[in-house]
């Protein structure tokens, strides 16, 4: 029984270039739902960093005190060596300059610092199943830009093949922000086959919201195999 139970543990690898950071989300996490595995970043040359060798985890905290172009370096490294890996950076403060190109790459959750101390426990769990934890203010605004200058690339990425012909073009219509009625207006079909197609995708993508799969859409994710969403 206790082995059965440690298997059960979500595996969280914490970066960092500070031992009392690394100590501070030891203290965050210390949980039995959590395994933790704690490593210190040496180096901020983003080189080194792309190519440092990292435990595989579930989620990956990591801690962005240093330069953005070396956090840019871990995330990168961690995503090409654990394509699966779930992220989630902690830093002073995001603003869109910071976040977006974080949210580009694939991150799933942001925290500051003083967020960390009452959500950390709360973010990974999230990230772990394929959400997201970021800002409101952040995600709307993200979003929009996603909706105004990339909707092409969303349907160029091929994120879900086994989609039909008609789930396509639901899809495409929900990247324009579009409602249900609107989506009837656009592909001739009643509001109610509107509304059933997108309970269908949203179902398939293992998600919520409508903002949620815009997300996944974007960072190129494939479906996830359950609902979530804080």
């Amino acid at each position: 029984m206790p082995k059965a139970t440690k298997s059960l543990r979500l595996i969280v690898c914490l970066l960092s270039h500070h031992p009392l950071v690394l100590e501070e989300f030891r203290v965050l996490l210390s949980s039995p739902k959590f395994q933790l595995r704690a490593q210190k970043l040496d180096s901020t040359v983003p080189s080194e960093l792309r190519n440092l060798s990292i435990p595989r985890a579930v989620v990956y905290v990591v801690d962005a005190h240093a330069p953005w172009p070396a956090t840019h370096a871990v995330i990168g490294g961690i995503l090409q060596r654990y394509p699966s890996a779930r992220l989630l950076v902690v830093a002073e403060k995001f603003g869109e300059a910071d976040a977006f190109p974080l949210l580009r790459l694939g991150v799933k959750g942001l925290l500051t610092y003083a967020e960390s101390r009452q959500q950390l426990s709360s973010a990974v769990p999230m990230v772990a199943g394929g959400g997201f934890w970021v800002g409101r203010p952040i995600l709307s605004r993200f979003v929009d830009w996603i909706l105004s200058s990339a909707r092409n690339r969303l349907l160029s990425t091929g994120v879900a093949p086994q989609l039909s012909r008609r789930e396509q073009e639901v899809l495409g219509a929900l990247l324009e922000n579009l409602s249900n009625k609107e989506i009837a207006n656009k592909l001739n079909i009643s509001e109610r086959t509107a509304k059933f197609h997108v309970s269908n995708l949203l179902a398939k993508f293992g998600v919520r919201r409508r903002v949620d799969l815009i997300m996944l859409c974007y960072q190129g994710q494939p479906p996830l195999t359950a609902p979530v969403r804080r």
